[in-house]
């Protein structure tokens, strides 16, 4: 149970990263998900999107280099402590969090967490052994 990621390297500099919204969004491209890296002299954004298939190919027209990554989507409850019982039961599962990010949902009283591990067939074991859930992008579109 995965969810795709785009990630895009930029150029640091102004102006880039409107550029690439702009490009998602002439084309009808939701994001769902953003998130921003930087280093000196480039970015890495991270983005969850409605269409896969049509961002990574319009991206590509456009001239961006991108990858493709399987993250997980894990449904919370936005409430205080709801993250470390996830973290939790990753690291007793010895399951390193290489990077994640977060946004709430639509849907009340409801986030969602972004989570990239090296294995996400362990984690979505461990995540379900204790009654943690993750999503796929269609459940993830009707948050």
């Amino acid at each position: 149970m995965t969810v795709k990621q785009i990630s895009v390297f930029l150029e640091n500099k102004p102006g880039r990263l409107s550029e690439l919204t702009e490009v998602l969004s002439e084309n009808g491209i939701d994001m769902l998900a953003l998130s921003l890296a930087e280093a000196s002299d480039f970015g890495i954004v991270r983005v969850i999107v409605d269409d896969v298939y049509k961002a990574s190919t319009v991206l590509k027209d456009a001239d961006y280099i991108i990858s493709i990554t399987k993250v997980l989507a894990v449904e919370i409850a936005d409430e205080p402590g709801a993250l470390a019982k996830v973290i939790g039961v990753l690291g007793e599962s010895e399951i390193n969090v290489e990077y994640m990010y977060a946004f709430t949902a639509r849907k009340k009283d409801c986030a969602c967490m972004i989570i990239r591990v090296e294995d996400n067939g362990k984690a979505v074991e461990a995540l379900r052994a204790n009654g943690m859930r993750p999503i796929c992008l269609d459940e993830l579109l009707a948050m």
